[in-house]
């Protein structure tokens, strides 16, 4: 989607941190993080949010919460406990128009949710 901008930085015209990369998905730091460490992992097809997860998605979806495991490693935070979260729609916070998963830790994160 050409006015997506997690599509550029998963095209590579945006630049950004990138954490890992693979075909079907990209990881890169948030740039506004909440915890010292604050990833953001996106497909790089467009989905805009888990609303638009098909059958045939089911697949990429099971990847990326396999890749968000091995971040948690690779960043240190797997055993202390880290958040995944994803927002879907307006009144579910989200505020970019493709499904992303955020993974956060590196601290103690208070109980609320979001």
């Amino acid at each position: 989607m050409s006015d997506c901008i997690f599509c550029k930085i998963a095209q590579g015209t945006i630049p950004s941190e990138i954490a890992y990369e693979d075909d079907e998905l990209i990881a890169f730091k948030d740039i506004q993080p909440l915890a010292p460490v604050h990833l953001v992992i996106i497909p790089k097809i467009h989905l805009r949010s888990l609303n638009d997860v098909k059958p045939e998605n089911e697949g990429l979806i099971g990847h990326l919460f396999g890749v968000i495991k091995r971040l948690a490693e690779e960043f240190g935070v797997a055993e202390s406990g880290y958040r995944v979260v994803t927002n879907t729609g307006t009144d579910g916070g989200q505020v970019v128009g493709h499904l992303h998963f955020h993974l956060i830790g590196g601290q103690a994160l208070n109980a609320r949710i979001g």
